[in-house]
């Protein structure tokens, strides 16, 4: 593949990834009430889940699956953006696609845990105790894919991934300074999410609401504005 459709690739690829994220995403907020619904019982999540029947779970599984144009574009972008200058570019490469498939199986849960889980949750012949121990269960698992691997793990690699090609973009003239700027105020906003996340296990601890919505809607369009740039820009501008 030639520089021009390697770069031209990679811009569609981020658009592609971008805006599929965000249908199944729609879905899951109109048939969900994702991502509100996280602060209800588990007893009202686990219910709800079963009341989505199928179209819920493959609803989950696409929200899982459609962020795979974007690890390969991730990938595609180190030779994009490679220069003497950029050593760090290869490590940023590689926390970037762990931070993707962390948020992945993160999101995987949903579709072969929960199921199980919410069956049981309502199924009406099963006791209290039964009931009860489902719940402790969706608390554990979701406590550790979510929370630790998707949240914790998947997004401050992302983050990190976010800082290191803004830093890359100053020294490229494939793009504005603006859009390096933009960025890093994204990975600072998305940052801030941590909190959310510190607060499920230290308890009156500070939080900043919406960050975590607001910082990868800023991401998705960071990526996106991107993917424009690699294709309206002519390869010969990055010497």
């Amino acid at each position: 593949m030639n520089t021009t459709w390697h770069q031209r690739l990679t811009g569609i690829l981020f658009i592609i990834g971008a805006v599929l994220v965000n249908i199944p995403y729609t879905l899951l907020i109109m048939n969900f009430d994702y991502p509100d619904i996280l602060r209800e019982s588990t007893g009202h999540i686990l219910t709800r889940y079963q009341e989505g029947g199928t179209g819920l779970i493959f609803t989950w599984l696409a929200f899982a699956w459609v962020g795979i144009p974007l690890l390969f574009a991730i990938v595609m972008l180190q030779k994009v953006l490679e220069r003497e200058d950029t050593p760090y570019l290869w490590s940023g490469t590689v926390v970037g696609v762990i931070g993707g498939i962390a948020q992945m199986i993160g999101l995987l849960r949903w579709t072969f845990v929960v199921p199980v889980l919410a069956g049981t949750y309502t199924d009406p012949t099963a006791s209290a105790a039964t009931k009860e121990s489902a719940v402790i269960v969706f608390q554990a698992v979701h406590q550790y894919g979510g929370v630790v691997l998707g949240e914790h793990v998947g997004q401050t690699f992302t983050i990190i991934w976010m800082l290191l090609i803004s830093l890359a973009m100053f020294r490229s003239n494939l793009f504005k300074p603006w859009l390096a700027w933009f960025g890093i105020l994204a990975s600072v906003v998305y940052s801030l999410a941590q909190m959310e996340l510190l607060a499920t296990v230290i308890p009156n601890f500070p939080v900043v609401p919406a960050t975590g919505l607001i910082g990868s809607l800023l991401w998705l369009g960071w990526m996106i504005v991107m993917g424009i740039f690699l294709l309206r820009t002519k390869v010969n501008a990055t010497s």
